[in-house]
């Protein structure tokens, strides 16, 4: 049963209201209460909390609009629920209503029973409606930050925990250099077995130190700010770094900054970003032909993006597309060292500076990663 708060200080009007809503008792019975002022509203409305209130704009003690503000405070948060009722040729008011909180209004001697009742049932429902909304925005948050909790557990523990492991490896490695120094075997597969080894120690020392890197990103340290950064020295920088890699494949790398010289970014992840792709583009390159990478910036939609453009393996984005950025994933375990980390450290610094990454690849062909590095 519906609780209707009538608010009119015109006697017959409340009966006319009255005797319209139980006319519709077949389809909906209402609990009526009834108030002549807006002292008196507020004091039912506080005793019964009505789904609810039929209000009329003219009232002794004050106006309709100021009783619904007042109502407003006396509910929770968008959970009051008001159908204004005005004179004739007052649409004005009955803006200023709605725009004041009301869902709905009608008009003097121009609603009959079949239209009080739908526009009240309309203005529950949509209340109601509201609540519902409301109610799962709440679970939703509650959700969120009980996952950015967890998530921030992971990270402090991935962090801890690679921490915890670099000593122990550095004092393998330490102990197996040593072993290749100064031991000898009686074993015709020594070479073989040292071999594998010291790869094993290589990828674990390597997968420690990606853990620490995916956590950093999550977790930069200080304010992080942005500045004008010249694609062209930045670009130089990173194939410094890159030099032996470039050298030793004879990779072709190309630039072409003349549409977009320089962007405003965060230097140190724009530079981690570049020097991942050029790595993956080189990492990954077909063992048939040397690599040829283009590199370009341009402005699509206003927005800044970043180009890295290969001739290598390629891939098949429709096998291997949603997986393409989560983390050890790799789709060429044959092709050179990795974990799996360098996409997903990319794509992570992209979404955190609101941008977002599209692909295009062929298998046997290569790939295009096209970074819009903002919106």
């Amino acid at each position: 049963m519906k609780k209707i708060l009538l608010v009119d200080d015109n006697e017959h009007d409340r009966m006319l209201y009255r005797r319209l809503l139980r006319k519709q008792a077949e389809h909906q019975e209402f609990q009526i209460f009834e108030a002549d002022s807006g002292d008196a509203a507020r004091a039912q409305f506080t005793a019964h909390c009505p789904d609810c209130v039929l209000l009329d704009y003219n009232l002794p003690d004050t106006d309709g609009l100021e009783l619904l503000a007042e109502l407003k405070l006396l509910a929770p948060t968008d959970t009051l629920c008001v159908v204004m009722i005005t004179g004739g040729g007052s649409e004005a008011l009955a803006v200023k209503a709605l725009n004041n909180g009301a869902l709905d209004y009608l008009v003097k001697q121009h609603f009959d029973h079949e239209l009080l009742f739908k526009t009240v049932m309309h203005a529950i429902e949509k209340n109601e409606w509201r609540q519902h909304v409301a109610q799962h925005h709440r679970q939703l948050q509650a959700v969120n930050q009980q996952l950015a909790r967890t998530n921030r557990d992971l990270d402090n523990f991935v962090y801890a925990a690679s921490h915890d492991l670099r000593q122990p490896v550095n004092n393998l490695r330490g102990l197996f250099d040593e072993l290749q120094r100064s031991a000898t075997f009686d074993d015709p597969e020594q070479a073989t077995i040292l071999r594998m080894v010291d790869a094993s120690l290589h990828a674990l020392s390597t997968t420690i130190s990606d853990l620490a890197s995916v956590v950093q990103v999550a977790r930069p340290s200080g304010e992080q700010t942005t500045e004008p950064v010249a694609l062209a020295d930045l670009t130089a920088d990173v194939l410094q770094t890159l030099h032996p890699q470039l050298q030793a494949v004879q990779a072709d790398i190309q630039t072409d900054f003349a549409d977009l010289p320089e962007l405003e970014y965060v230097r140190g992840n724009l530079r981690t970003i570049l020097l991942n792709l050029l790595t993956n583009a080189v990492k990954y390159r077909h063992p048939e032909r040397a690599p040829q990478v283009a590199l370009r910036t341009r402005l699509v939609a206003n927005q800044p993006v970043l180009e890295v453009q290969d001739n290598g393996l390629g891939m098949d984005l429709e096998r291997h597309g949603p997986e393409l950025f989560q983390l050890f994933r790799r789709f060429h375990p044959h092709a050179g060292e990795g974990t799996g980390v360098g996409l997903f450290l990319v794509n992570r610094l992209v979404q955190a500076h609101g941008g977002r990454i599209e692909v295009e690849s062929e298998e046997g062909q290569g790939t295009t990663f096209r970074v819009h590095l903002r919106g």
